[in-house]
């Protein structure tokens, strides 16, 4: 078994909602793009500071420790799609209310620097789901939030949500 050169997937492979995130990832190495977001990421965080980790754009809207926290457990559901697609498991998946879940998380109570730490962890979890993945298992498709995606989609989802999320911070946030 040879690990997967993880390509693109094509837009039958994903619900139209995610274009927008698949859209955003270059092209190129899709896992070298993730090791490379993850730099970028804890730099921009590390430049931001502890002060701003509380700040909203506008009320009623998440604070960036909140987006952080949001993009750990984002990154968490994707990749537990993408395991279970890839192993096989046809047991459709049910979809995660993000609205509802971020303020369970807590995310305000914790400082950035663990926050950044987190999503750090999750990425590392995830770089190793994909350097693993063959190419059938990139190939093969599940049912998530009633809609098929494949593995290999799941991995760009999982790039171009954080790409989405860090474009909105660097927008509407600074």
């Amino acid at each position: 078994m040879t690990a997967s050169t993880l390509t693109r997937p094509a837009d039958h492979e994903y619900a139209p909602h995610y274009a927008g995130y698949i859209a955003r990832v270059p092209d190129g190495d899709i896992v070298a793009q993730m090791e490379r977001q993850m730099e970028e990421t804890a730099a921009f965080l590390g430049q931001l500071g502890e002060a701003r980790g509380d700040q909203r754009y506008a009320p009623g809207k998440w604070s960036i420790k909140e987006v952080i926290g949001h993009l750990a457990d984002g990154e968490r559901v994707f990749a537990y799609r993408a395991l279970r697609f890839a192993r096989g498991d046809q047991t459709p998946l049910a979809s995660f209310d993000e609205n509802a879940w971020v303020p369970q998380a807590g995310c305000d109570r914790r400082t950035l620097a663990d926050l950044a730490a987190e999503f750090r962890a999750v990425r590392v979890a995830t770089l190793a789901l994909a350097r693993s993945l063959t190419d059938e298992a990139a190939a093969r498709t599940g049912v998530a939030s009633g809609k098929t995606v494949s593995v290999r989609a799941l991995i760009y989802m999982i790039a171009g949500h954080e790409l989405h999320h860090l474009a909105i911070l660097r927008e509407r946030y600074l």
